[in-house]
């Protein structure tokens, strides 16, 4: 269980200092839920291990780039986990196998949606702050993650004006990094 007081942001300041320590406690702390959001990003263990692994060797190696007054640690490192993952679904030549009745379920406001969420979310925080978040904000910021959609592919599969669509994503991605702060 991960520990709620832990303090990403001087353990990647002391992991740029190449304190090996650090970066111990801090694979310890995130680990195992970030193995978790690579295996459904992905769809598969092995590819997860890899991405979660390729995420951790870039972390020690751009730690020293981290800046606190951008945004929190803990985002950070799980955002480079992100962009591993969908760079290697790129690579791939497709986009995460994941169907949409998720997406759905999990941009909804009913129970069943919550109950999904629940179980799926690897992050209480985050899963928090999502929550938080109008479905009209939330569900084009889910399909950006979950499914490495464009913002013009959002806007299409959505039937909603690109500019609308970047609004919508930027206006709620900023109410994350302020929950998250919080």
């Amino acid at each position: 269980m991960p520990d709620p007081t832990f303090d990403y942001e001087s353990t990647l300041e002391a992991c740029a200092r190449q304190d090996e320590r650090a970066f111990q406690a801090l694979y310890k702390q995130e680990a195992p839920q970030m193995l978790g959001l690579a295996i459904t990003l992905l769809g598969q263990r092995d590819q997860a291990e890899d991405c979660l692994h390729d995420a951790f060797v870039q972390i020690w190696r751009n730690a020293g780039r981290f800046q606190r007054s951008l945004g929190s640690g803990r985002a950070w490192i799980y955002s480079i986990l992100r962009y591993r993952a969908l760079n290697q679904l790129r690579s791939r030549g497709r986009l995460v196998e994941m169907d949409d009745d998720f997406i759905e379920r999990a941009a909804d406001d009913n129970a069943q949606a919550a109950d999904l969420f629940e179980r799926q979310a690897e992050s209480r925080q985050l899963r928090d702050c999502l929550r938080g978040l109008e479905r009209k904000r939330r569900h084009p910021i889910l399909l950006a993650f979950y499914r490495g959609l464009t913002h013009d592919q959002i806007a299409t599969r959505l039937t909603i004006p690109l500019g609308t669509i970047k609004g919508r994503i930027r206006v709620g991605l900023r109410a994350l990094q302020e929950c998250l702060q919080a």
